[in-house]
C-alpha cells in the first residue's frame, strides 16, 4: 500500500471510531452504527465532501498543514496519532504547542474503578490534574493548596509541607526521573511558556533542582517505597507506582500496600474516614493542627 493509502485507510479507521455525538452533531437515525459519515467530517472540518473523499481513497496527495490541523482536532486524534497524520502526508508534524490537562474518560472510568489504591493523575509537567478520594484522605487534601503547590516538582524542590518522606537512596532516584521528566516535557513542548516559566523558577528557587538540570541526568521511575505520615492513622508504608498513560502523556501516581499488611487496614480505614479528621482524645472541639500540600509523589 502506498503512502496515500495508508494516510486515507487512517482516516476512515479513525473516523469510524467518533460518534457523531462525541463530536458534537446529532446522534442521526436510530440503529445508525458508530462513526462519522464524510459529510459530517467535512462539515467539522470546514473542508468539501468530495475532498475527504479523495484524501480517503488515496487521490489528494498533497494535504496542507491547515487541512491536517483540522483533521486531526476533528477526528480527537492524540499527540501520537497527529503525528503519524502528518507523517502520512508528507509533512513534518508541527511542535506541540502546550502540555495537555485532557483526561480520557478511561482514565476516569480508572480513578472511580480502583477506589481502594490512592491515586493522582499528573500531566507531563507533573501538575497534579485530578485525583480519587482516597489519595485525597491519605496525603492530604489537594483542592485546598494552590495551584503552583500541586507541582510535585515545585512541591519537593521548594520543600513546601509535605506527609511523605524519602530515604536519601529513595529522593536520589525521585529527583533524577522527575527532571528528566521536565527536560523531555521541555523538548517535547518547546512553545509552552507555562513549563518554561516552571522550569525557569525552579532553578532560580532551588540550587539542587539547578544542578541537577545543568548535569542533564537521566532518570527513570520504578517501583518504590513511600513512608506517609498521615495525623491521624500514623505512618503508612506503600509501594509507589508510576504509570504513563499511552498517547496522552499523564502520569499516574498509584499507591499500594500487600494484603494483610498494617498498610492496607489503614488504607481502608482512610477508604472509610476520607479527608475529615478522626476526633482527638480532647474531644470533638480539640485542633487538628495544619493542613499540609498534596504528596509530591
Amino acid at each position: 500500500m502506498t503512502r496515500h493509502g495508508e494516510l486515507g485507510t487512517a482516516l476512515q479507521r479513525w473516523r469510524d471510531r467518533i460518534a457523531p455525538a462525541e463530536a458534537g452533531l446529532q446522534a442521526g437515525e436510530p440503529g445508525r452504527e458508530s462513526g462519522l459519515r464524510p459529510a459530517e467530517l467535512a462539515q467539522l472540518t470546514g473542508l468539501s465532501v468530495d475532498y475527504i473523499i479523495r484524501l480517503e481513497q488515496g487521490r489528494a496527495t498533497s494535504p496542507s498543514v491547515q487541512v491536517l490541523t483540522s483533521l486531526a482536532r476533528a477526528l480527537r486524534l492524540s499527540d501520537d496519532e497527529r503525528r503519524h497524520l502528518f507523517l502520512l502526508a508528507g509533512q513534518s508534524p508541527p511542535a506541540l504547542d502546550r502540555v495537555s490537562d485532557h483526561i480520557p474518560a478511561s482514565v476516569r472510568r480508572l480513578l472511580d474503578q480502583l477506589a481502594a489504591v490512592p491515586l493522582g493523575v499528573h500531566d507531563a509537567s507533573w501538575n497534579l490534574i485530578t485525583w480519587n478520594p482516597l489519595w485525597a484522605a491519605l496525603v492530604g487534601d489537594p483542592s485546598t493548596v494552590s495551584e503552583r503547590g500541586r507541582n510535585a516538582a515545585w512541591q519537593h524542590f521548594t520543600a513546601l509541607p509535605s506527609r511523605i518522606t524519602h530515604t536519601p537512596e529513595q529522593e536520589a532516584r525521585f529527583e533524577a526521573a522527575i527532571v528528566s521528566d521536565l527536560r523531555s516535557a521541555a523538548v517535547r513542548y518547546p512553545t509552552d511558556v507555562r513549563l518554561r516559566f516552571l522550569v525557569g523558577q525552579l532553578r532560580r528557587a532551588s540550587s539542587r533542582f539547578a544542578g541537577l538540570w545543568n548535569s542533564r541526568i537521566v532518570g527513570f521511575h520504578d517501583t518504590d517505597t513511600r513512608t506517609v505520615h498521615h495525623p491521624d492513622v500514623g505512618p503508612v508504608a506503600v509501594d509507589c507506582d508510576t504509570l504513563i498513560v499511552p498517547g496522552c502523556d499523564l502520569r499516574i501516581a498509584a499507591y499500594s500496600a500487600a494484603p494483610g499488611t498494617e498498610a492496607a487496614d489503614k488504607l481502608r480505614l482512610l477508604g472509610v474516614i476520607g479527608v475529615e479528621a478522626m476526633p482527638s482524645p480532647a474531644g470533638p472541639d480539640a485542633g487538628t493542627g495544619p493542613a499540609t500540600a498534596p504528596a509530591d509523589r
